[in-house]
């Protein structure tokens, strides 16, 4: 069946129910004209489901979500000053930089969407990580005029010389201290999630 899309992108009618309507309603509508409102009205409901869709679409906000992941370099853990960030630039964009983060698919539950985008983007296996009982964060901000919530777990590589490889949708990564990161970071949601994470590891004994 062949099929049209709408001149705002979102839906399908069928042609032949396009071309029912230019040959038939105008004969119809004198034989049988109850059959044209039926008809009609049906069309209305259809174009109307249309526009509540586009309008939701524009209005849902994206979900998406990833991991603060941090390093230390000495065993046993008493100085959180030594704590590291990683961030990953974005290839394309102003390339910001952020955690390993990205959006939940079907299927997924938010944790899970974390762990998979973080092996998809640094290579770090879930395997490699200790996820820090009790810290979970979420931003709220407008990307690409849509709002947009992001989830935050802190999450602690095992190993200080964890290899990180990076996928095609990044192009650089730093491990930084609090101040440095903060300033690479640029937008203040994701200035705060660090400022917490990094208070809430130096208040606790994660």
């Amino acid at each position: 069946m062949g099929c049209f899309l709408l001149a705002s992108g979102m839906g399908m009618f069928a042609s032949e129910d396009l071309q029912w309507h230019n040959k038939c309603m105008p004969a119809l509508f004198y034989r049988e004209p109850w059959r044209c409102w039926d008809r009609g009205h049906i069309e209305l409901r259809v174009v109307a489901k249309v526009l509540q869709l586009h309008t939701k679409d524009k209005t849902m906000a994206l979900r998406a979500c990833g991991l603060i992941i941090f390093r230390r370099c000495l065993i046993p853990k008493v100085d959180n000053n030594t704590i590291e960030f990683l961030l990953l630039q974005a290839s394309d964009g102003i390339h910001h930089w952020t955690p390993p983060k990205g959006h939940v698919e079907p299927g997924e539950d938010d944790l899970e969407t974390a762990l998979r985008e973080t092996r998809e983007e640094a290579g770090i296996e879930a395997g490699q990580l200790t996820i820090i009982e009790g810290f979970k964060r979420e931003l709220n901000y407008v990307a690409r005029n849509k709002p947009k919530t992001v989830i935050y777990w802190l999450a602690e590589v095992k190993d200080y010389d964890v290899e990180i490889r990076l996928s095609h949708e990044h192009q650089a990564y730093c491990w930084l201290g609090l101040e440095e990161a903060c300033q690479l970071a640029q937008f203040k949601e994701m200035k705060a999630a660090l400022q917490e994470g990094h208070q809430f590891l130096c208040s606790t004994e994660a």
